[in-house]
């Protein structure tokens, strides 16, 4: 460093429990940290073992780590299950408390902020747990920083004056590369990006094998690309499913994140039935920084990174209308077009690591050297 250029801001990353086999959040932070070292600012990874070593031990340990951290933000970062083993994650307000007794500035960046409703007592139970315990972490902290737009997250206060709303970026390399389609070329290849497992991975399975199947009908040969989480174990539940439909499956599992890139830009359309494709599902936004038309769940006016985006959205767990929709877009050439660049447009203004980044700049008051 120059001697008279400024020391990079600092910022830390509070981590609970990794997730296995992949963690998505630590994957965000080094993209994260990557990208707001090109504008002077260091983010710095700490985690808080709390499983590994039981709560007194890991939180004594975390107020020793804090001790210099006074006046610098902490960005703690929120899912329900890295604060608990049973998502009822009370123990993240312990930690928010060490943080500012020891007067760091704390955010909290909600990767999980909404919750899709459940017909299961205990289910119901858990999420009005988890909203309280967010709840109390927006009022203590300084800067909210959450993953959908707010007037999505039904906890929060009208018009959160400390809320900064910031999607995700994709945790693979992007491919930024135009492309031309020709909806003649066949077979046609559609990614699924990880599924989910007990009786969800069920119901997702059904509906990718209604959708393949409603394309090989109305258009030809179709082939299948499922892979990351959760798709060897969904194996042979999806072949089951496509018994005697024609349609190709080839099915891997974990893969590099380059080898994500070239396996999307390789698809010619990613179909996403896990969840709503919304601006925090990586999984969605993976297929955007692909320059991929997405195939997805969700209601269209309700978030506009994912509205500028190439997402056609179809009411939750409508089958046929993901089918009618995925259907539309393989055998309308001009509409493919316009899908993948809006892809590609939505993914330098939102999704990219530079955007994120900015706007985290700018949501956080530092000022950084210019990428």
């Amino acid at each position: 460093m120059p001697a008279d250029a400024d020391p990079p801001n600092r910022i830390h990353a509070l981590l609970g429990r990794r997730d296995e086999p992949t963690d998505g959040v630590a994957d965000y932070c080094q993209f994260l940290g990557d990208a707001l070292a090109r504008r002077n600012a260091h983010l710095e990874v700490t985690r808080v073992y709390w499983l590994e070593r039981g709560w007194p031990q890991a939180l004594a340990l975390l107020r020793r780590q804090s001790e210099n951290w006074r006046g610098e933000w902490v960005l703690l970062q929120y899912t329900a299950l890295a604060w608990s083993r049973r998502g009822l994650p009370l123990h993240a307000l312990r930690v928010a408390r060490v943080l500012q007794r020891n007067g760091a500035r704390l955010g909290v960046v909600f990767h999980d902020a909404t919750s899709m409703h459940s017909s299961r007592l205990l289910d119901r139970v858990r999420y009005r747990i988890q909203t309280i315990t967010m709840r109390h972490l927006y009022d203590r902290a300084a800067k909210s920083i959450l993953t959908v737009p707010p007037d999505t997250i039904s906890w929060l206060p009208s018009s959160p004056a400390r809320a900064a709303y910031i999607p995700i970026g994709a945790n693979i390399p992007e491919s930024l590369e135009k492309r031309d389609y020709d909806p003649k070329r066949t077979p046609y290849t559609i990614g699924i990006f990880t599924i989910t497992g007990g009786d969800e991975g069920d119901a997702e399975v059904r509906e990718i094998a209604a959708a393949a199947k409603k394309v090989k009908e109305s258009l030809g040969a179709v082939r299948l690309e499922l892979f990351g989480r959760g798709a060897e174990s969904a194996q042979s539940r999806l072949e089951y499913a496509l018994a005697g439909s024609g349609v190709a499956l080839r099915v891997r599992g974990i893969l590099p994140a380059a080898e994500i890139t070239r396996t999307l830009t390789s698809c010619d359309a990613l179909l996403c039935v896990r969840g709503h494709s919304t601006s925090r599902r990586g999984t969605a936004i993976a297929g955007v920084a692909c320059g991929l038309p997405v195939i997805g769940y969700g209601e269209p006016g309700s978030d506009p990174a994912i509205d500028a985006a190439g997402v056609q959205l179809s009411p939750w767990r409508n089958a046929e209308a993901l089918g009618d929709s995925l259907v539309r877009v393989l055998s309308d050439g001009k509409l493919w077009q316009e899908l993948h660049l809006r892809s590609l447009t939505a993914q330098s203004e939102f999704f990219s690591w530079k955007a994120v980044a900015d706007r985290y700049m700018e949501a956080l008051g530092l000022e950084g050297a210019t990428p």
